[in-house]
C-alpha cells in the first residue's frame, strides 16, 4: 500500500506540474500581458515600458522558471489589477470558498444518500423512479438557472434567505444548495447501486433471518459496506466544488476564490488567474489522491509494503 500511495503521489505531482506549465504558457501566449495592462488604445512606447517594468520582455521559459520558483517559496507574484500580492488576495478569499464547498458537500450528502437508500430499499417501485427522476433533473439543470430560480423563490417571492453576500451562515444556504445539487446524481446512483448489490449478500440474508427489516437492516448491516466507495467519490466531489464555484459565487455575490477568478479574467490580471488555476488544480489533484488512498485502504487486495 505504501508503494501504491507513493506512485499515486508522484503522479499527482506530475499532474500539478503539467497544469502549471499549461496554465502559464496558454495565458501568456493567448494575450499580450503588457498590452492587457496598458489597455487596447495605449501607445506602443507605454506598452514597451510596462513590458520592461514587469519583466515581460524575457523569454517565456525564463519567466516560467522564475514563477515556479516563486510559487515553491511562497511568492505568488503581484496582481496587475489590484496591485497586491496574489498570496494575500487568495488568503483573504479562501475562507468563503472553503465554507461554500463544505456546505455544498453537506447538501449533497443529505439529499443523495437518503434518496439512494430509499431507491435501493424499493427497487423498480415509484419511489425508485422518483429518486432517479430527481437525479436526472439535478444533472440536467444548469447551476446558473437553478441559482436564479431559488433566488426568485426563496429571496424575492418568499424572503427567507438573503439574496447575496457572505456575512452569516444564512447567506450560504441557497448557494450551497445550488452547488451541492450538481453532485446529487452521481452520489445517489452510486449509493443505490452499492446498496442493491450489498442487499443480495449472504450476511444480509442472515440478518433478515434474524428479524432485521427496513431501516434497522440498512443502518446496522448494509449501509456501512455500501458507502465505502461513496466516501472516495465524495472526496473527488469536494475538489470539484472548490474549483467549480465561479458561477455560483458570481450569482450570489460571494467574495470567494471563484468570484476572484472571474474578476481577474475580466481585468486581464494574468498572475492572479494563473495562480488560481494552479490552486484549483492542486486541490482537485489532492482530493483525487485522497480518494485513491481511501480506495487502497478499503481494497483487501492491497497490502502495506
Amino acid at each position: 500500500m505504501l508503494r501504491y500511495i507513493a506512485l499515486r503521489g508522484l503522479l499527482a505531482l506530475l499532474v500539478a506540474f503539467t497544469v502549471s506549465l499549461a496554465a502559464f504558457f496558454l495565458l501568456n501566449v493567448a494575450t499580450d500581458p503588457a498590452q492587457a495592462i496598458a489597455g487596447e488604445d495605449a501607445p506602443p512606447e507605454v506598452v514597451e515600458s510596462i513590458r520592461a517594468r514587469y519583466g515581460l520582455d524575457r523569454p517565456l521559459p525564463v519567466r516560467y522558471a522564475d514563477w515556479l520558483g516563486g510559487v515553491m517559496t511562497g511568492d505568488f507574484g503581484e496582481s496587475y489589477y489590484w496591485h497586491k500580492p496574489v498570496a494575500t488576495l487568495v488568503a483573504d478569499r479562501a475562507d468563503e470558498t472553503i465554507t461554500l464547498a463544505l456546505s455544498a458537500l453537506a447538501v449533497t450528502i443529505l439529499i443523495a444518500i437518503p434518496l439512494g437508500a430509499l431507491a435501493a430499499l424499493n427497487p423498480n417501485s415509484w419511489i425508485d423512479r422518483f429518486a432517479l427522476g430527481v437525479a436526472v433533473s439535478a444533472q440536467a439543470v444548469p447551476n446558473f438557472w437553478l441559482g436564479l430560480i431559488v433566488i426568485i423563490l426563496f429571496a424575492v417571492t418568499f424572503p427567507i434567505f438573503p439574496v447575496s453576500g457572505d456575512d452569516t451562515w444564512r447567506h450560504f444556504v441557497l448557494p450551497a444548495f445550488v452547488l451541492g445539487a450538481s453532485s446529487v446524481p452521481a452520489v445517489m446512483r452510486l449509493t443505490r447501486t452499492g446498496l442493491i448489490e450489498v442487499m443480495g449478500a449472504d450476511y444480509i440474508r442472515t440478518a433478515r433471518a434474524k428479524g432485521f427489516r427496513g431501516w434497522p437492516l440498512l443502518r446496522r448491516h448494509a449501509l456501512r459496506n455500501a458507502l465505502l466507495p461513496v466516501i472516495s467519490v465524495l472526496a473527488v466531489q469536494l475538489g470539484q466544488k472548490f474549483g467549480g464555484s465561479v458561477i455560483t459565487e458570481s450569482i450570489f455575490a460571494i467574495n470567494g476564490l471563484g468570484r476572484l477568478a472571474l474578476e481577474s479574467i475580466l481585468g486581464a490580471d494574468i498572475p492572479t488567474v494563473q495562480m488560481l488555476i494552479f490552486v484549483f488544480a492542486i486541490v482537485f489533484v489532492a482530493m483525487n489522491l485522497l480518494a485513491d488512498i481511501l480506495n487502497a485502504a478499503l481494497d483487501p487486495r492491497i497490502r502495506i509494503g
